[in-house]
């Protein structure tokens, strides 16, 4: 199983989480490019310290929305939003070269994410743009969502990943941050929550049943104040249950 994190979203001056700290616990790293965070300074120093770790990389776009931190919804066409993956992703790519690192998949965020998730013009925007960058990108999406299909059908390399730190609705999606239950508090809450998912491959929602869902990798927030710890937890729970923490790709 392999285990995720949102880095190098901060901005300039301005940092956001112990990236550091997260990238000894993680197997993959998603790396914001400069749409709701980071600027290439960032990119650069957060790229070098994943690859130094060996940590995967996977590049992080969402809406162009900083002061929003691509949480909110901008109205796109598809095209628009297309263009908008590419630029970010190729952005990053090109820093990558820079620092010596690569570039191996593609995680949309935020409200983008969550768009993608129920909307499939959305999820075929993306792909199509991760399909069209080089490298051989392959498709990180939320687990049982419209992205996980579109990357399908585009014949991408396409895995699902669940969240250590959400909470879900029936439906399997996320509950709305605007909501007081959004997220899962405590690490011991969240190990324990993830050790019940994979022993049986139900998770639980709010107002409901268990839904079943598929995920080769697990995510964990780094902007949450403690995100280290929870990360850190939850590792050590899954190793001692016997989960081998790997990348989802190699």
């Amino acid at each position: 199983m392999d285990l995720n994190s949102d880095l190098g979203e901060g901005f300039g001056p301005w940092s956001m989480g112990d990236d550091a700290a997260m990238l000894g616990v993680v197997t993959s790293a998603n790396i914001a490019c400069g749409g709701h965070a980071s600027d290439p300074d960032t990119m650069f120093a957060t790229l070098g310290m994943a690859a130094e770790r060996g940590v995967v990389i996977g590049a992080h776009p969402g809406y162009a929305d900083p002061l929003g931190f691509g949480r909110r919804v901008i109205p796109m066409e598809p095209v628009e939003i297309a263009r908008m993956v590419a630029a970010q992703v190729g952005a990053l790519q090109g820093v990558a070269a820079l620092s010596g690192a690569k570039v191996a998949y593609v995680k949309a965020h935020g409200a983008l994410a969550n768009l993608a998730a129920d909307r499939r013009e959305v999820a075929d925007a993306i792909a199509s743009a991760v399909k069209a960058l080089p490298g051989g990108l392959a498709i990180l999406a939320i687990s049982g969502t419209e992205l996980e299909a579109a990357g399908r059908a585009a014949g991408l390399p396409t895995y699902s990943e669940i969240f250590a730190d959400r909470a879900y609705l029936p439906n399997g999606r996320l509950v709305p941050r605007s909501r007081p239950d959004a997220m899962v508090h405590g690490a011991k809450a969240a190990a324990e929550r993830l050790i019940g998912f994979l022993d049986t491959g139900l998770m639980p929602v709010v107002g409901g049943d268990p839904i079943p869902l598929a995920a080769q990798s697990i995510c964990v927030h780094g902007d949450s104040p403690d995100a280290v710890a929870m990360a850190r937890e939850i590792r050590v729970r899954l190793q001692a249950a016997g989960v081998v923490l790997a990348p989802f790709l190699r």
